[in-house]
């Protein structure tokens, strides 16, 4: 017999639902993801740290959680060794579960990570709910254990999911230098694709006696103004002239290491079906996306224009110089789950790390 309990939001609301992880409650910010597939990625993608996760698509558990194993310290199915969000809401839940790669069920996995989760909820109608508010505190609360809202913007989520000592993956020629925000796993994949030897290093590290070829940006948590040291070291890095690519987190970092400003969006953009449009040209993409912050374009200076736009809302979708080999994507080109329209600006990236180490 599943146990019932309540999604409490700070705006009053309140909505019953069935347990089907942990039965302890759980509060965060609580967001909406419009993909049809991935839950295992979303769920262990760090960028989601703090938050309880509304998918609006409706039947999930259908492929239980894959085998959770890795090659050379990276998991091979997931995008972290650990599940980050909060709290899971759902509509449906298959309790059966069948895929050639499965290890377990949603809900027992859950609760081997003690992440509450509710089904039977009418996730497309929280998702309005959202979406005419903004995303707001919530909690997942059962009975006898009430707790108060917690908001995670205010913490540095970043410290909390960045790798505290330096890693090196792989033997490739180009030395990149990742700067780990609370980096997915496929991005580190993508790169040792591609002929490189990556250095994952702390968010705050100070690498300025490191050797590498090209500077890269990992995606991340929360507010990026929580991040001065690394905005800090960006500002010394973009002196420079190595090639320096950002993804997510990593676009606003470098908007905040320019001079320029971020603005929390009212309610974020998370799904796999995120149109953009490459500034100058008539190309457009379907891009995978997890962010609740954007950079302001407004605020750019003459050095800096936008790389793409979100067709949606019209916000900064990325950001490149226009002396310098440096630019940046707010969405994810490494997308797990798909789709990788834009997985060329990892070529992009090492192209530039090539041409820069002939000079």
């Amino acid at each position: 017999m599943n146990k019932y309990a309540k999604l409490i939001l700070e705006d009053g609301t309140e909505i019953v639902g069935k347990s089907f992880g942990y039965e302890k409650s759980g509060a965060g910010e609580v967001v909406f993801n419009t993909a049809m597939v991935g839950y295992p990625e979303s769920l262990t993608d760090p960028s989601y740290k703090g938050q309880i996760l509304v998918l609006t698509y409706p039947l999930i558990g259908n492929y239980g959680s894959p085998l959770h194993t890795d090659t050379e310290g990276i998991p091979t199915f997931l995008e972290s060794d650990k599940i980050h969000i909060s709290g899971l809401i759902i509509s449906d839940y298959s309790f059966n579960y069948s895929h050639w790669n499965a290890a377990k069920s949603l809900g027992d996995w859950l609760k081997e990570h003690k992440i509450p989760a509710l089904y039977d909820i009418d996730t497309r109608a929280l998702t309005k709910h959202i979406r005419e508010k903004g995303a707001m505190l919530g909690k997942i609360e059962f009975e006898g254990n009430e707790i108060d809202f917690y908001d995670p913007n205010l913490d540095n989520l970043v410290d909390q999911v960045s790798i505290k000592e330096k890693v090196v993956y792989g033997n490739g020629e180009n030395r990149i230098l990742l700067l780990d925000c609370g980096v997915k796993a496929n991005i580190i994949r993508s790169l040792l694709q591609r002929n490189t030897t990556v250095i994952r290093v702390p968010w705050d590290y100070d690498y300025s006696k490191e050797e590498y070829d090209g500077l890269f940006i990992s995606n991340g948590p929360g507010d990026p103004t929580q991040c001065t040291p690394t905005i800090n070291h960006l500002k010394t890095s973009m002196e420079g002239d190595k090639p320096i690519f950002g993804i997510c987190l990593g676009n606003q970092l470098l908007a905040l290491a320019s001079g320029a400003k971020t603005y929390k969006l009212k309610y974020g953009h998370r799904g796999y079906n995120q149109p953009v449009l490459e500034v100058g040209t008539n190309n457009a993409y379907i891009t995978t996306q997890n962010h609740g912050f954007a950079v302001d374009s407004e605020t750019l200076s003459a050095e800096w224009e936008p790389y793409f736009i979100n067709l949606n809302d019209g916000s900064n979708e990325g950001l490149k110089h226009k002396y310098k080999p440096i630019f940046s994507s707010q969405f994810h080109p490494e997308a797990s789950g798909g789709p990788t329209d834009t997985e060329f600006l990892f070529d992009k990236f090492i192209e530039q790390v090539e041409k820069w180490k002939k000079i």
